[in-house]
């Protein structure tokens, strides 16, 4: 490093600050162009040893084979390094006239099986001259990559601007052939932990592009989206998306995905900087998958022999490294029983996995900053005390324990220390202040002293380097309105010795708090106060949810009256719109009774309605339809298509055709997506036909000699569903005595079964009270509404006499 020199200052001159500022940014810069050397040198020398191990040259002839390749196929050395530790290609002997060997078991040299040589290395994809330069600079930026996540992140970053990406996600294959997410970005943690875990069936393009080996390009949505589960919530966020596999020697397979928003394909330019891109990642994701040297065998059996009588609980643990030399994870070589149950017993024994795979999130934890400064000579590491729940003798107990880290060479010895009775009631306690958000303080009025527990200085948001507040001074602590009644409490306490309990207020960081303390009197044996025990208990949350429960309950009453009133309102108005004949009525020579019921549960009236008249023919029309929803839009809807349908027909329309014109006039009203459901039915009383038409309604049903039979439906469909409905007439006879009813369907559904199920309720009910008296409608309904209506019930009974 290259440092500048400068004359030291006189005493009483004043230093050059620009020259000082210019030589610190200089010597900044020669330590960030070293940095970036040494993490360079790592990926090249790791590719030199690649090539030395396959080729069984010299280091010098395995650099001069990077830099040909290199050279052959246009990138920079340093991307021929990251494309030669993701590819792994065997290749030739540096020197062609030495065949290249390797050595047996008894270490003789032998002739190796030909090896592809360099030119056989998979052939160079011809890239433009601007994907060659982003490639570059990617290759520069992986050197400072040490995971899946940071990967990801940095080919975000990459791809942007290049691609219009959006995401990037990286899924590796575990044991079991399952896939899991190992490191994304440009998507939130949530959707990640959704689709952390996939499993290898087919039907997503990730598995399949890993299957086959083949990059699976998805660019046009709807067709894709038939093809595939896609990832996404909702998936349509990403319009178009890639999945490019990678091949791993060990077994552990990985798969970059790269999500765009906007529609449309890849061109072949895109392609081939995605490839580029993949070939440059596969050293640096197989750097980050691989494992570090392990144990000998019997050292490996004897360190495990040893932790196994060993009676505490404890594990021996070797430290994983990246590429570029940084601790990533730790291999547990070694563990004890109970160190597999505080780990956590349903993972299984820990020995030969990954610490991070046996305790995910560690990384969020204290003690993996104490491994690490353990690792790097920082002394040993001892974590606060926490809780765990064990069984002894199958039985549950609580105990405490501590976890002490210890360097051991190049490896970490991790113990757990359990406290004694004593550490864990003091624990108890101070969980017990924290949960409850209560602490205690004590003023000792004889030496003038005050000590408070550590949950007080947080209820009071002050700052334990200040100490406590003699009791004299709390009142200054409130609020100015709630520092009388609190001075008052505290002077009655010292004077007469009389005990309080009082709240008061505070201002904090975070707002406004409310506080409430409780204090008594400990008096010597000459009855003179000695000491104050006081708790104090911060009562914010419990007076807000106090006061958002009053304001709920107001809200809830001031709703409740409006709703009321716009029941009354509109009960009236349906009474209005809707009379109901208080007598049976003949029509044609039909006796026709009605019964209109309101729904008992909820305070909104339904749009249920129906209507009977006598034409000027001399026939009959009779209506019943149902309106979708509830209040005042339901009962002018049902108003218009009421009107409408008997002028209609009372003009000459026919049954379909009026059907039609009210489908449409429901479609063209204030609500567009309003639905509604009818029967509506032409009597003609010279020869007693009955011709009929339904939308979506449930049949009537007609009872004859005894039998309940529905009539068979003609083709129709909701009003209001579609622009173009169809609709057909259905006729049929009825004879002397013959009993029709018409109904809307809160008279047969009941959740949740089946419709199905009330219509054979209603008709078995129907036959087994035939009665022919007036009123004897009401029986009927009597049976079939034995609980609380929930929707509004309208039926229409139409009996034909027997003695015509």
């Amino acid at each position: 490093m290259k440092s500048d020199r400068f004359a030291p200052t006189t005493s009483g001159t004043v230093p050059d600050v620009v020259e000082l500022a210019r030589v610190v940014a200089q010597q900044r810069a020669e330590m960030d162009r070293l940095r970036e050397h040494a993490a360079t040198t790592v990926v090249v020398e790791r590719a030199k040893g690649v090539v030395m191990a396959l080729a069984g040259c010299t280091a010098d002839a395995a650099e001069e084979t990077l830099y040909q390749r290199a050279k052959a196929a246009g990138r920079t050395a340093l991307e021929e390094c990251w494309v030669t530790l993701g590819e792994l290609t065997p290749a030739r002997p540096c020197d062609d006239a030495d065949a290249p060997r390797t050595r047996d078991g008894n270490g003789s040299a032998t002739a190796a099986a030909s090896s592809p040589s360099a030119d056989d290395a998979p052939a160079p994809f011809a890239a433009p001259d601007d994907v060659a330069d982003a490639l570059s600079r990617l290759g520069r930026a992986l050197v400072h990559v040490d995971t899946h996540q940071a990967l990801a992140q940095c080919l975000l970053n990459h791809l942007v601007p290049e691609l219009d990406a959006e995401s990037v996600m990286i899924y590796v294959r575990r044991s079991g052939g399952g896939l899991e997410l190992s490191g994304y970005a440009g998507i939130d943690d949530g959707l990640a932990a959704r689709w952390r875990h996939v499993p290898p069936f087919s039907g997503m393009a990730v598995v399949d592009a890993l299957q086959t080996g083949e990059p699976r390009w998805l660019e046009h949505f709807s067709e894709d989206s038939r093809r595939y589960l896609l990832i996404g919530e909702p998936p349509e966020r990403w319009q178009s998306r890639v999945w490019l596999p990678l091949r791993a020697w060990d077994g552990s397979d990985a798969c970059i995905g790269v999500l765009r928003g906007r529609p449309g394909a890849f061109t072949s330019h895109d392609r081939t900087h995605l490839r580029g891109v993949v070939r440059l990642c596969a050293g640096r994701l197989r750097s980050l998958t691989s494992s570090s040297v392990k144990l000998h065998e019997a050292d490996t059996n004897a360190v495990r022999s040893l932790f196994a009588a060993l009676p505490v609980p404890a594990m021996l643990l070797t430290p994983v490294t990246s590429s570029s030399g940084d601790v990533e994870d730790f291999r547990v070589d070694a563990a004890t029983a109970q160190a597999a149950d505080l780990l956590g017993g349903s993972s299984g024994d820990p020995t030969g996995r990954r610490l991070r795979e046996v305790r995910p999130g560690l990384t969020d934890l204290p003690v993996w900053q104490g491994c690490l400064n353990a690792l790097a000579g920082g002394g040993p590491y001892e974590s606060e005390p926490f809780a765990h729940q064990q069984s002894v003798d199958g039985v549950l107990e609580l105990a405490t324990y501590s976890v002490r880290v210890t360097r051991l060479e190049d490896a970490l010895v991790v113990a757990w220390l359990r406290h004694d009775s004593s550490d864990r009631q003091e624990q108890r306690l101070a969980e017990l202040q924290r949960l409850g958000n209560v602490g205690w303080a004590n003023w000792n009025l004889a030496r003038d002293e005050s000590s408070w527990s550590a949950q007080v200085f947080t209820i009071l948001d002050r700052d334990p380097a200040d100490g406590p507040v003699r009791l004299d001074g709390v009142p200054g602590l409130a609020l100015p309105e709630d520092r009388p009644a609190l001075r008052s409490a505290v002077e009655a306490l010292l004077r007469e010795g009389r005990p309080f309990d009082t709240s008061f207020r505070i201002s904090g960081r975070s707002g406004v708090r409310h506080l409430r303390l409780v204090a008594e009197v400990v008096a010597d044996g000459h009855g003179t106060p000695f000491e104050v025990h006081g708790v104090v208990q911060d009562l914010t949350a419990r007076r807000r949810a106090e006061l958002a429960l009053v304001e709920s309950e107001r809200a809830i009453l001031t709703q409740h009256d409006v709703l009321q009133s716009e029941r009354i309102l509109v009960a009236r108005l349906q009474n209005a719109l809707l009379p109901l004949p208080d007598k049976v009525i003949d029509l044609s020579g039909l006796r026709v009774e009605v019964a209109y019921l309101p729904a008992q549960a909820g305070i909104h009236v339904g749009g249920d309605w129906f209507s009977a008249v006598e034409l000027p023919d001399g026939n009959s029309l009779f209506v019943i339809g149902d309106v979708a929803g509830h209040g005042v839009d339901a009962v002018a809807t049902m108003a218009q298509l009421r009107f409408t349908a008997k002028g209609m027909v009372s003009t000459g329309s026919s049954l379909t055709g009026a059907l039609s014109r009210l489908n449409s006039l429901l479609l063209h009203s204030r609500d567009p997506h309003g639905t509604a459901t009818m029967v509506i039915a032409r009597y003609h009383a010279e020869d007693r036909r009955l011709v009929w038409a339904q939308a979506g309604h449930t049949p009537p049903l007609l009872l004859r000699d005894g039998a309940a039979t529905y009539l068979r439906r003609p083709r129709g469909m909701l009003l209001g569903a579609t622009l173009d409905p169809h609709f057909e007439e259905a006729e049929h006879r009825l004879e002397p005595g013959d009993r029709l009813l018409m109904y809307t369907d809160g008279l047969v559904e009941r959740a949740p079964e089946n419709i199905d199920v009330g219509l054979a309720r209603l008709a078995d009910a129907a036959a087994a009270h035939p009665e022919h008296t007036p009123g004897s409608l009401g029986t009927l309904l009597d049976v079939m509404l034995e609980d609380e209506r929930r929707d509004d019930v309208c039926v229409l009974d139409i009996r034909v006499p027997r003695d015509l």
